[in-house]
């Protein structure tokens, strides 16, 4: 099977991830997304970039894939983190960034060209008195921040 680069609107992006993700809910909102097809024109796997999550990281410079999905397709998510890099910088962004999970192998980044840069420990989570949140299940858990080189 052959993949291709397909673009994709938010709102498809969005229902894809839903579906597929593993542990996370769609973003709120994205900057750009793309998508990879097969031959037949099936959509195999979605990446979707925004707005840094981290506020010190959010300069109007550095762009964040904020979730990428497939339904298994071997070679799905190198394509696409390696077309959401060339993207980001022809945009003129000058950072990429993206995290995984503790237990996440980072196999995918590595194939597309890119670099662990920090090791994050596990947060407490959002929820506070003062502004009380609902867990999405992934507090608690170590991430290491990855970069496009």
């Amino acid at each position: 099977m052959t993949l291709h680069l397909v673009p994709v609107r938010f709102r498809d992006a969005a229902g894809f991830v839903a579906t597929w993700h593993r542990h996370h809910p769609p973003p709120p909102g994205a900057l750009f997304c793309v998508g990879a097809a097969d031959d037949a024109g099936v959509l195999r796997g979605v990446a979707i970039v925004g707005r840094p999550i981290a506020r010190h990281l959010d300069n109007g410079q550095t762009a964040e894939v904020t979730r990428t999905a497939t339904d298994g397709t071997p070679n799905a998510n190198s394509l696409l983190y390696g077309a959401c890099r060339r993207a980001a910088f022809a945009l003129g962004y000058t950072r990429l960034i993206t995290y995984t999970q503790n237990g996440e192998t980072g196999a995918s980044l590595r194939g597309a060209g890119w670099r662990v840069v920090a090791q994050r420990p596990a947060r407490r989570g959002w929820d506070c008195p003062s502004r009380p949140r609902d867990s999405h299940g992934t507090d608690h858990i170590a991430r290491t921040l990855w970069e496009a080189a």
